[in-house]
């Protein structure tokens, strides 16, 4: 398959057709070739920064931290030789075909000299000269004359649609060997600083603020700037010096029409010429091309006889064959006049003569300056003329436009001259430039994808590409706009492997219009991402997140998983460098040296919290009451502070009291947190008088002959020998402590009993008490004992809304008076919080709320 022909088919045989020998024995069906064996997608891996991107064309960049060990070496420079290859490298293309004569500069000595010592002795300098004032001549000339000035040589750059950060990384990649490497902004800089070369830049397009920015990155660089002069100025500090680029004279100017031309000029035409000398302004262009108007003038004059073989005309010749370019007399009659008498162009065909060229170039170059109009002034390469155009020797149609005068050298590639593009259009070149623009797009599209084209190669041809882009997206018509999603699609992943990432963001934005006015939602998200992926690069952390976001909603609403695992990592590390988690953070911390602890401690021993009163557990402990040695009598006991850090043996045995503890507070909360689920946890309220021993204690208060178990593990209480039920307290329980039941003066609280009591007087409280909430104790909850009954049990159970803290019923004596008055038991269940009384012989025996 021819790789310039995209309509060329892969197989020649119609549809349907085939041998006998292609089918399957068993008379199956072919498997498809293109199902069978998918194009495999170019995935490449580069570093960027701290990052490394892996491009995917199918669900999107993918981007994470740089391993360890990853990254590149420092970037060496190159030698003079790689440096000479790089320059061929950034030279358009010579046309086939025979090309133009050389022309010499012509009264720019001057000039010439002034710059080469201005970059000698180190300035930089600000060429300013009106479009086709021959500054592109000029600079060749003086790069010629400075390659040995600085020890890194001379760079050439083109500043045609280029940003300052643009060139910055070329400036860098033509100056160090770098593969698959695009230094941060930080690293630019450092990189940048070290460059000592002449750099000679054509056709910058900014000033002021960025040109200052330009010049302040590499101060060791001596910059020529060729610009025009609608270009800003450049600000106070630049520190640059202006030379002006002035029209040739009127002797220079016939000269270098007479060397175009390739003969000496008639009367008439060295008049003609002096008329254009006066209205161009002394523009070496318009003499170029008014040569090329005086040669097709000459070949149009000339008839078939007019040339020998050589295609020399006849009348250049010393000795003029017979009967060639004179005119032939018969006897008497008059002498015959030339059969092709052409008379010159005008005054105004010669000042703008693109039209009246046009018109004499073959078809193939018509056609390329039609696709050329289409695209912006941009000239597609030679090599995509053929399939463009439709004929096979198209590609010597740029060595025909150059002759002519209508195209201009750009960096590696052809546009078309200044002021030809709007003389064109006005003679009705833009007719239908559309169509042609959504042939080059389909074209492009084609040939992006191909396996042969390298990301370097796209990248060369960035500008054409954009440039037949652009009109589809605003064009309305159906299929433009899908058109140019799909090649924004192919293209943008090479100029991101191509390191040209100026092209890479404006593809994706050309693309993401594109896609939103075609309504392709899951194409829309992937330029999304990229673009997310492209501000996490160069460090604008905002846009990153929102485009990120952007994407991940719209692949969710398409049901684009891989995609949307890819997005949703990428904003994870939008959010991790938000936070100042960045490679060069943990870098930095781990380059500081470690504080030995102080004292020559080898370990570190945790020191626990107090528990705050808010906390529901309570410590089992006996307070120490013994006053401190000196202190008034009287006085609180003094708590003694024992220092945590002692020693190794009391660091030892205070960590292990911790740990001790820990498990214990943990057991008791994990205890009490399950015994809410548990129905044998519920308190118990069948206890009787008969239960009781007669000692006058609580059954939970075994006696010297009690064969009751101790409570188990897990607050499941024991059995008594008799096979009674007792109330047991669960882990997770609180217990009610006989000291804080309120006494018969509110006003003066009794003296609080002590825990080791066994015989607490319960008939202390208050004859109608109220339930109070109350506060963990230490000591273990108890029963009153049961008091002579009175009144008959009660048989109903009364629900009570749930209390909203812990209380404690509290005993009150029997009363005859009325039979209301006798108490009941209130119990409240520890897993729902209900409530149930039970008389038990009369009396009033209230069990503590667990």
């Amino acid at each position: 398959m021819n790789p310039t022909d995209p309509t060329h088919p892969a197989d020649p045989r119609p549809e349907g057709a085939g041998r006998a020998d292609d089918r399957p024995a068993d008379g199956a069906e072919r498997p498809n070739p293109w199902l069978s064996h998918p194009t495999p997608v170019r995935t490449v891996e580069l570093i960027s920064g701290d990052f490394l991107i892996t491009v995917n064309p199918v669900d999107g960049s993918e981007i994470e931290p740089c391993p360890p060990g990853s990254q590149p070496p420092t970037p060496v420079r190159l030698d003079a030789d790689e440096r000479a290859e790089q320059r061929r490298a950034g030279r358009p293309p010579i046309p086939p075909g025979p090309g133009a004569p050389p022309f010499p500069l012509l009264e720019r000595q001057d000039e010439r000299e002034r710059l080469v010592g201005l970059l000698g002795r180190g300035h930089s300098v600000r060429l300013t000269g009106s479009a086709g004032s021959g500054r592109t001549a000029l600079l060749e000339a003086v790069a010629a004359d400075c390659e040995n000035l600085a020890p890194d040589g001379v760079v050439r750059l083109s500043g045609h649609h280029r940003t300052v950060t643009e060139l910055l990384y070329e400036l860098y990649a033509a100056v160090y060997r770098s593969v698959l490497h695009r230094p941060d902004r930080a690293g630019l800089l450092e990189l940048v600083r070290g460059i000592g070369a002449v750099v000679v830049l054509d056709d910058l397009e900014f000033g002021g603020d960025p040109l200052d920015e330009l010049l302040e990155a590499a101060p060791e660089c001596a910059f020529l700037l060729a610009v025009t002069p609608d270009v800003d100025a450049p600000i106070g500090r630049s520190r640059l010096e202006e030379v002006l680029l002035g029209g040739l004279g009127r002797g220079a100017s016939l000269d270098l029409l007479e060397r175009a031309t390739g003969r000496p000029l008639t009367d008439e035409e060295a008049n003609w010429a002096g008329d254009l000398w006066f209205e161009s302004e002394g523009l070496p262009q318009r003499f170029v091309q008014a040569g090329a108007l005086l040669r097709g003038r000459d070949s149009q004059r000339a008839d078939s006889g007019a040339y020998e073989a050589d295609g020399v005309f006849v009348h250049e010749l010393d000795d003029v064959p017979y009967g060639q370019g004179q005119g032939s007399q018969e006897g008497d009659g008059p002498t015959a006049e030339a059969p092709h008498d052409v008379p010159l162009p005008t005054l105004g065909e010669g000042a703008a003569p693109a039209a009246l060229l046009a018109s004499r170039l073959g078809e193939a170059a018509r056609e390329t300056l039609r696709f050329a109009v289409a695209l912006g002034g941009e000239v597609p390469h030679q090599a995509h003329l053929p399939a463009l155009v439709g004929d096979t020797h198209a590609d010597a149609a740029v060595g025909e436009l150059m002759n002519a005068g209508l195209l201009s050298p750009v960096g590696p590639r052809y546009r078309l001259a200044a002021g030809a593009l709007a003389q064109l259009e006005a003679r009705g070149y833009g007719v239908e430039a559309t169509s042609r623009a959504h042939t080059a797009v389909q074209h492009f599209t084609w040939w992006a994808g191909h396996p042969s084209v390298t990301p370097r190669r796209a990248a060369s041809e960035a500008d054409a590409l954009l440039a037949a882009m652009t009109p589809l997206v605003s064009s309305g018509e159906p299929g433009h706009a899908s058109a140019a999603v799909l090649l924004a699609r192919g293209a943008a992943p090479a100029f991101m492997a191509g390191l040209h990432w100026g092209a890479w963001e404006r593809a994706l934005r050309i693309g993401q219009e594109a896609a939103r006015i075609a309504g392709e939602v899951a194409e829309e998200a992937y330029f999304h991402h990229e673009l997310g992926i492209l501000a996490l690069c160069v460090g604008r952390l905002d846009r990153a997140r929102a485009e990120l976001e952007t994407s991940i909603s719209m692949r969710g609403a398409v049901a684009d998983k891989r995609g949307t695992v890819s997005g949703r990592r990428a904003l994870a590390l939008v959010s991790d460098r938000e936070n100042g988690n960045t490679p060069a953070a943990f870098r930095k911390a781990d380059a500081e040296p470690p504080v030995s602890p102080s004292r020559g401690l080898s370990m570190v021993v945790p020191v626990l919290r107090p528990p705050s009163p808010d906390d529901r557990l309570t410590l089992v402990t006996r307070r120490d009451d013994t006053p401190a040695a000196g202190a008034p009598t009287g006085a609180p006991p003094a708590r003694r502070r024992r220092p945590v850090l002692g020693g190794a043996r009391r660091n030892l045995v205070a960590a292990g009291a911790g740990a001790v503890l820990a498990a214990v507070l943990g057991t008791v909360v994990t205890l009490g947190a399950s015994g809410n689920d548990t129905p044998t946890d519920r308190v118990q309220t069948d206890h009787s008088a008969e239960d009781d021993d007669g000692t006058g204690y609580d059954t939970e208060t075994p006696a010297d002959a009690s064969t009751k178990k101790p409570a188990e593990p897990g607050g499941r209480p024991g059995t008594a020998s008799s096979g009674a039920p007792t109330p047991g307290t669960s882990g997770g329980s609180e217990s009610a402590d006989p000291g804080d039941s309120p006494s018969d003066d509110p006003s003066e609280p009794d003296d609080e009993p002590d825990p080791s009591d066994p015989d607490p007087d319960p008939t202390d409280s208050d004859p109608d008490p109220e339930p109070t909430d109350t506060s963990p104790s230490p000591s273990t909850s108890t029963s009153p004992p049961p008091s002579t009954p009175t009144s008959p049990p009660p048989t109903s159970t009364t629900p009570a809304p749930p209390p909203e803290s812990a209380t404690v019923g509290i005993p009150v004596e029997p009363s005859s008076a009325a039979p209301s008055d006798s108490a009941t038991t209130e119990s409240t269940e520890s897993t729902g919080g209900t409530e149930s009384t039970e008389g038990t012989d009369g009396a009033d025996a209230t069990s503590p709320v667990i």
